[in-house]
């Protein structure tokens, strides 16, 4: 399995706060990356996998209306969490 709960937990730590703060915008976004990088990977292998691709635009959708909610609610996390993951925006 490529997300152990050891893992999550790590993730949580990192970008929530603690490992309780699993609710965080920033820890939900980290672990959104995370699985979008991991199904990105499997598709390079298996182009003809269409249900693995539909659950990557989900993904991608959901990390993106994460991201919208940070951005309004506050700018300065949103910049951190950008940043902090690379991510292009």
């Amino acid at each position: 399995m490529y997300l152990t709960p050891e893992k999550k937990i790590e993730f949580f730590k990192e970008f929530g706060g603690d490992a309780k703060n699993t609710g965080s915008s920033e820890a939900q976004i980290a672990l959104f990356t995370y699985r979008i990088a991991h199904l990105t990977e499997h598709l390079k292998n298996n182009k003809k996998d269409f249900n693995t691709q539909k659950s990557l635009i989900a993904l991608v959708g959901k990390r993106r209306n994460h991201l919208d909610y940070l951005k309004k609610k506050d700018i300065e996390r949103y910049r951190a969490i950008v940043k902090k993951l690379g991510l292009r925006r």
